[in-house]
C-alpha cells in the first residue's frame, strides 16, 4: 500500500515508518522538518504543514492511507481532518493517547483527582480530537490509543487489543513500546477491523 505518516520523524512516527517498510509498503513521510529524513532513498519525503490546507492535502493526495502522528497540543485538528478530507485519502489513523480511556465503566483516566497536571496540556485536546472524530460522518478513521506507559521497547508482536478501557498487564502496570504499537497500527491497516471507532493496546 501507499502509506503517508504525518509526523514521521518523531518517536512514534519513526517506528511506524520502520515497521511499514519492513512489511514492503510504499511510505511518504510528511514533517513540517525534514532535515532528518534528508538521504533517505528507501521512503518518499514531503515538507509541509498538516494545518496548512492546500499543502497536506496535496502532499496526501493519491495515498491508501494516512497516520497522523503529531502533538494535539497546539494543532489545529479542524484544520487537519478539513486537509485530510481535501486529500481525498479514503483512510486515516490517528496515534491517539490513553488519558480518554476508562479505568471504570464512566471513569475516563484524564478526570481522576491524581491524574498528572503536567501531561493535561496534551492530554485534554487529545480527548477532544477524538470527541470530535465521533461525530464525524464523512471519514473513515481510527484512534488507536497506547497504554499509560508509551515508550521505547523491543518489538514483540505479542500484546492485547482492547476497545476503550485502559489495558493493565499481570504486573499492575499499562504499558506497550514504540515498537509494538506500530505493529498493532500497521495490523489494523492491512486487516481493518476499527472503522470509525477508537481501540486500544497493551501488554
Amino acid at each position: 500500500m501507499k502509506i503517508a505518516i504525518v509526523g514521521a520523524t518523531g518517536n512514534v512516527g519513526q517506528r511506524l515508518t520502520a515497521e511499514a517498510l519492513s512489511r514492503g509498503h510504499e511510505v511518504t513521510a510528511i514533517a513540517r522538518n525534514t532535515s532528518s529524513l534528508e538521504g533517505r532513498g528507501d521512503i518518499k519525503v514531503v515538507q509541509a504543514d498538516i494545518c496548512d490546507e492546500q499543502a497536506a492535502a496535496k502532499a496526501l493526495a493519491g495515498q491508501d492511507v494516512a497516520i497522523v502522528s503529531v502533538r494535539f497540543q497546539g494543532t489545529d485538528f479542524d484544520c487537519l481532518v478539513n486537509a485530510v478530507k481535501k486529500s481525498g485519502v479514503p483512510r486515516v489513523l490517528f496515534v491517539g493517547g490513553a488519558a480518554s480511556l476508562e479505568i471504570a465503566p464512566g471513569q475516563v483516566l484524564l478526570d481522576q483527582p491524581d491524574f498528572p497536571d503536567f501531561i493535561k496540556p496534551e492530554a485534554t485536546p487529545a480527548r477532544a480530537a477524538l470527541d470530535e472524530l465521533r461525530q464525524e460522518k464523512e471519514l473513515d478513521w481510527t484512534f488507536l490509543s497506547p497504554s499509560v506507559f508509551f515508550g521505547p521497547g523491543e518489538r514483540t508482536g505479542k500484546f492485547r487489543l482492547g476497545t476503550d478501557q485502559l489495558l493493565t498487564a499481570d504486573d499492575g502496570k499499562s504499558h506497550i513500546s514504540y515498537e509494538d504499537y506500530s505493529v498493532a497500527m500497521l495490523d489494523e491497516i492491512e486487516t481493518p477491523k476499527h472503522h470509525r471507532e477508537r481501540f486500544t493496546v497493551g501488554y
